[in-house]
């Protein structure tokens, strides 16, 4: 239609899903454009105007979404012809990549080059808001003209703390902010003027940087960055290096990034440094990595060649012994695809010194490689790959000629690798497949190195669960290279002949056997027959191997797991449909109790420690009794025996809700306590899962006569861990069952808080009077805390008190320390209603020890007192350590760490930007 209009009046916010309909492949247009969808309108009109279509959309909150953009307006004209979005008087867009909102009058959006232009636009993201008479976003970078922009927008007080403007910004985001003709603004008033300013924007790594130090070596210290820009697409930054004792003194280099500087370059990184040499030495160390990352187009390749380059070289900090020192690496890469093949050029070399040690990695002078993709003609398939080059790399041990030589060698390199398959079906329930694989590589020396393989594979199915498998093979390697990177080893020859069996002789049984052969090994040489039986038949399953030589014809090794078991024995399976009802078998007559063993044999150390196992599972699957024990067949012994158990009590979950678990351990010989029996063991009562009762000991029962004790005994009751609030009492220590009694026990607990705004841990330990402990006394206690009242003020702090004794009872000395580390109360200052502007802290890290009593080097209380003024966009932090007087100043811009201004201390006043 020429100048016609449609005009769809429908309920407001219409969704996307309708009037996407009458868009249908108009809104989209291109494959390679951006997509447009719209979220909400009013009313959608169509329209042909001087030979372009028109799309007004309107309403009262029309909402686009332009891929993940967000656009919002009452009005906006799409011009689908020139891919252009208008928005029509206030209207905003959120830029989803950089997380910016743009919002102004008369908004214009470019789809086809993602860029936006406005007046009276204001711009605001997480760091800055910027004010513009006339504003222009491209990828990557916003312009305004007659700018005001500030980083204090965001804290919500009127006026801002300070803010900038200026003629004409260039804003990178998340790397920086340029501004010409800018005027610095303090609460609004102008107070100085700047021709160029750049605001550094959350990137730490290209903020500017200033440090200034004195060393004892190398006197006053300059180290400075500063950032710059050339055009939109590159970014870096100057550094500066000044050493007063050095010759020479200054130093200079560069660091930059550049996205598509060129057409054919993709990415550019470049760091070069070169920095004075320390004291003693004269001249530059050069740190140097340059980058480069891009594309050229090809005819008739599926894509662009990709290629890389990457020139290093680091002298800094190295020594003049330091082999790398004086060393350039360069590396060259790119692969090309075409239909046929894929084709990859590598170069790797090193420039300066000669390398007097092997060289890690190998240098390719270079190295090409040709791949022809992969032939397939029916059954069959031929991988080709050639490979060729010069090379440099650490000599081959083996190779005499290659050592001769030196440390490394240099020569050139022939490699061409191939892989064949076939696979055919010769008669019914038959399976062939034969395969070659070799690598050959040839040498400039005359030396050559082969890989063969030869393999053939015959299967055959029987009855479709039974197979037998016959396979063959032929492995050669020979030759010896000179290069240690791709030397060769193992064995020349091989041609091993194997046998597989696998069959099911009855319902639920596997069994399996395997023997190979190889043809150029002695009888004495070759492998065992192998075995393998599977039993899942209930109520048995088993799991059984066994190798046996069949030159010694002795059995090699041997290992075996049964179980008996049936949960389901005694109940009748369900009918469902098409499937009749399973009456019960009687195939178990315990289905509570599940038996189990396992053992192994080795022939050269004999059988291994049997374990028989029996458990008992209650009518509740809860509800378990485990008893086992290992047996040491060579010994004979007994290695271990054990119980577990756990049980509940149903009658009624709420009530009674009783859970007793435990295990117990008997070791009737330890090597460790000199043959001495051991039990180990726990038991815990646990009510509605909250409160638990347990014990625990790890005992000797007959102890040696130099042991003080026997072991460890302990009970405690308490909460079980987790809640918020939870508490455990313990009573116990090492015990003795000689004498009969605790040797040195104690009473310990611990009470844990947690309620919003508030934290509170306290523990404590007293040691009881035992057999080898006389006194009742204190030996530690903690306490950790917090609490938070209202918004304003916190409270938070530890505490920790321990005795030791020193000496023999009575005449033993006791040592108290308290540690407060630290106790910290802090108040929050500024407007009701609004977020604190300043914070005033007091803290106090100190420790006090006694000894019998008496305090040791008394000092009074030290408390540090600090004040912090938090304006979001810049912080000022004050400490006063009045115990050491010490005072500090601080300030901290937007992303910036604190900067000291000053530290006075006794008077002495100290800068340590310049006097650090």
């Amino acid at each position: 239609m020429s100048r016609a209009g449609i005009s769809r009046r429908r309920g407001r916010r219409v969704r996307a899903a309708l009037l996407g309909l009458g868009l249908l492949g108009g809104l989209l247009g291109a494959a390679e454009a951006r997509t447009v969808r719209i979220v909400s309108a009013d009313t959608l009109e169509l329209r042909q105007v001087d030979g372009q279509e028109l799309v007004i959309i309107s309403g009262e909150a029309v909402e686009l979404r332009v891929d993940d953009d967000v656009v919002r307006a009452r009005r906006v004209e799409f011009n689908r012809t020139r891919r252009v979005l208008t928005l029509v008087g206030a209207a905003s867009y959120r830029s989803a990549r950089d997380s910016q909102d743009l919002r102004g009058e008369n908004l214009v959006v470019e789809l086809g080059q993602e860029q936006v232009t406005g007046e009276d636009v204001l711009i605001s993201d997480s760091q800055l808001e910027i004010r513009g008479q006339e504003v222009e976003r491209i990828p990557g970078q916003l312009r305004a003209a007659g700018g005001y922009f500030t980083t204090c927008a965001r804290c919500g007080r009127t006026p801002n703390d300070f803010a900038f403007r200026a003629e004409r910004l260039i804003v990178y985001p998340g790397d920086r902010l340029v501004a010409y003709r800018a005027q610095l603004l303090l609460a609004d008033v102008p107070v100085l003027f700047l021709p160029v300013l750049v605001l550094p924007l959350n990137d730490r790594e290209r903020q500017p940087r200033l440090e200034i130090g004195r060393d004892a070596v190398d006197g006053y210290t300059v180290q400075a960055d500063l950032p710059f820009s050339v055009g939109s697409s590159t970014l870096g930054t100057t550094l500066l290096r000044y050493y007063q004792n050095r010759d020479p003194s200054v130093g200079l280099g560069v660091s930059l990034r550049s996205f598509a500087p060129l057409p054919l370059v993709d990415r550019l990184n470049l760091y070069a440094l070169a920095n004075p040499r320390p004291v003693g030495s004269s001249g530059y160390d050069l740190d140097l990595e340059f980058g480069v990352r891009g594309r050229l187009p090809l005819d008739l390749a599926l894509r662009d060649l990709d290629y890389t380059l990457s020139v290093t070289r680091s002298d800094v900090g190295r020594t003049d012994s330091d082999p790398q020192r004086g060393v350039t690496n360069v590396t060259f890469g790119a692969k090309a695809d075409y239909p046929l093949f894929t084709a990859d050029f590598n170069y790797v070399n090193r420039f300066g010194p000669e390398p007097t040690t092997p060289l890690s990695t190998p240098l390719k002078l270079p190295e090409v490689t040709v791949d022809p993709k992969v032939y397939t003609s029916g059954n069959l398939s031929a991988d080709v790959r050639v490979t060729a080059g010069r090379y440099t790399a650490a000599s081959n041990p083996l190779s005499r000629s290659a050592s001769a030589q030196g440390p490394n060698v240099t020569t050139e390199r022939l490699e061409e690798q191939h892989a064949l398959s076939y696979t055919a079906r010769p008669w019914q329930d038959a399976d062939l497949s034969l395969k070659n694989t070799f690598t050959g590589r040839y040498y400039g020396t005359g030396a050559r190195t082969v890989q063969l393989t030869l393999g053939a594979t015959l299967t055959q199915r029987f009855n479709t669960t039974n197979t037998l498998s016959v396979s063959g093979a032929y492995n050669r390697t020979e030759g010896t290279s000179p290069f240690a990177f791709d030397a060769l080893g193992g064995r020349l020859l091989s041609a091993p002949l194997g046998v597989t069996l696998s069959a099911v002789p009855a319902r639920d049984v596997t069994f399996g056997a395997s023997y190979s052969r190889d043809l150029f090994l002695s009888p004495e040489q070759q492998g065992p027959l192998n075995f393998t039986l599977r039993v899942n038949r209930r109520p048995l399953t088993l799991d059984a191997s066994s190798s046996v030589n069949l030159y010694t014809r002795q059995l090699d090794s041997a290992s075996f797991t049964a179980t008996l078991s049936d949960p389901d024995a005694g109940q009748v399976t369900p009918a469902t449909p098409g499937t009749p009802a399973r009456p019960a078998g009687p195939t178990w007559p315990a289905p509570n109790l599940a038996l189990s063993a396992s053992g192994s044999y080795a022939r050269q150390t004999g059988p291994g420690p049997l374990t028989l196992r029996a458990t008992v599972t209650g009518d509740v699957r809860t509800n378990t009794f485990s008893a086992y024990l290992i047996h040491n067949v060579r010994t004979p012994d007994v290695n271990e025996i054990g119980v577990s158990y756990t049980l509940n009590r149903t009658r009624d979950t709420v009530l009674n809700a009783l859970t007793l678990s435990g295990s117990q351990r008997l070791l009737p010989r330890t090597a460790d306590q000199s043959g001495a029996a051991q039990l180990i063991g726990e038991t815990s009562l646990t009510w509605r899962g909250a409160y638990r009762l347990s014990s625990a000991h790890s005992l000797l029962l007959n102890r040696p006569a130099s042991a003080p004790d026997s072991g460890t005994l302990s009970f405690s009751v308490g909460t079980v861990q987790g809640s918020a609030t939870n508490w455990n009492v313990t009573y116990g220590g090492p015990y003795d069952l000689v004498r009969g009694g605790f040797t040195r026990p104690a009473l310990s607990g611990s009470v844990n808080a947690t309620r919003p705004g508030q934290n509170l841990a306290l523990s404590a330990a007293l040691n009881t009077p035992g057999l080898d402990q006389p006194r009742t006394e204190l030996s530690r206690a903690s306490l950790d805390a917090s609490w938070l009242f209202g918004t304003r003020a916190a409270l938070a702090g530890r505490a920790a008190y321990t005795r030791t004794r020193s000496g023999t009872f009575p005449d033993d000395r006791a040592t108290d320390t308290l540690t407060l580390d630290p106790v910290r109360l802090s108040v929050g200052i500024g407007r009701s209603g609004q977020a604190p502007g300043a914070y005033l802290s007091g803290s106090l890290r100190q420790t006090f020890t006694w000894l019998d009593g008496v305090r040791q080097n008394p000092a009074p209380l030290s408390p540090v007192i600090g004040l912090t003024i938090d304006r979001c966009c810049w912080a000022l932090q004050a400490e006063a350590d009045l115990g050491l007087r010490r005072y500090r100043l601080a300030v901290g811009l937007p992303g910036q760490t604190f900067y000291p201004l000053f530290d006075l201390t006794d008077g002495n006043v100290r800068v340590p930007l310049v006097s650090p």
